[in-house]
């Protein structure tokens, strides 16, 4: 099985369009230090040809641009991606589908929750349903999906920034925040780019796992508060943090898992930074930084 991280970002990307922090001006000035991503979005092949996303993110169209593994290769018009799988709703998980609307066959696959949020917005009827065809997907059930086995399972979430109804939306472990186990029958690599807390369940799950993507949004809960950049905690947005007591550093100690990648991370964590202490902390700990770009080889 083969992977390639198309974009390894929080929503906004780094950097943000609006942030003139710090970091987003040494990434914008081409620090090397400070390198530029894109918003989180994996693509994955069982054999090299037909591909799979986890995820459309904004800035897919500039991702398959940049993927030669993505771009077409037969006839004047083709794609080697058969489809697409979503982890939830949310505008950085979905917004990429429109980019796809050039009547292309493949199909979405997700839960019944985010499909019914793809069906209460007319504008996702322009992927004509002629074409692209719809797959509800029951948690727990591997389905087969171009040559791969893929199953959703339940982490803690929250429903979508937009369809919040009240200022403390609740963390919940349903269909509409999921994470993704992807198997060719020999390797599986887990993708969970949102993830609220670490439970005892996904703990089992995930124990002696081969590789792990992890949500990475935030360094510290707070981070986006001391910063100044805005008035939430990871907790409120739904993302457990990298470091303290309950963060996932501390929660993947006992877990054997091989392989650790943080992804989803935001612009305002200062491991995106090479030459942050946070980083080397990452480093030390045994955890990889997802870049745009990173192949991995199961």
């Amino acid at each position: 099985m083969r992977a390639v991280v198309l974009g390894s970002a929080a929503g906004g990307g780094f950097p943000q369009w609006n942030s003139n922090a710090v970091a987003c001006r040494r990434a914008r000035a081409g620090d090397p230090t400070a390198r530029p991503r894109t918003q989180a979005s994996l693509a994955v092949s069982a054999d090299g040809t037909s591909w799979v996303l986890l995820n459309a993110s904004p800035d897919l169209r500039q991702q398959i641009e940049r993927t030669d593994v993505l771009h077409p290769n037969q006839g004047l018009r083709s794609s080697p991606i058969a489809a697409v799988v979503l982890t939830g709703g949310d505008v950085d998980a979905i917004a990429g589908l429109l980019t796809m609307r050039e009547r292309q066959a493949f199909g979405i696959y997700a839960t019944a929750r985010v499909h019914g949020v793809l069906d209460a917005n007319p504008i996702f009827e322009v992927l004509s349903r002629d074409l692209v065809s719809r797959h509800v997907v029951a948690l727990d059930r591997p389905c087969a999906v171009a040559g791969l086995s893929i199953e959703l399972f339940a982490v803690p979430g929250k429903v979508p920034l937009y369809l919040e109804a009240d200022d403390a939306p609740a963390i919940e472990t349903n269909d509409q925040t999921v994470g993704v186990a992807v198997s060719d029958g020999t390797a599986t690599l887990f993708y969970i780019p949102g993830c609220a807390a670490m439970t005892p369940a996904l703990a089992a799950r995930l124990q002696g796992a081969a590789v792990v993507m992890f949500d990475g949004t935030l360094w510290a809960d707070d981070e986006m508060i001391v910063a100044g950049l805005g008035p939430k905690t990871g907790a409120r947005m739904g993302h457990m943090s990298i470091s303290g007591p309950a963060g996932t550093l501390a929660s993947f100690e006992d877990l054997g898992v091989r392989r650790r990648i943080l992804i989803h991370l935001n612009n305002s964590n200062p491991v995106l930074l090479d030459d942050s202490p946070e980083r080397a902390a990452v480093e030390q700990a045994g955890w990889e930084v997802a870049f745009d770009g990173m192949e991995l080889t199961l």
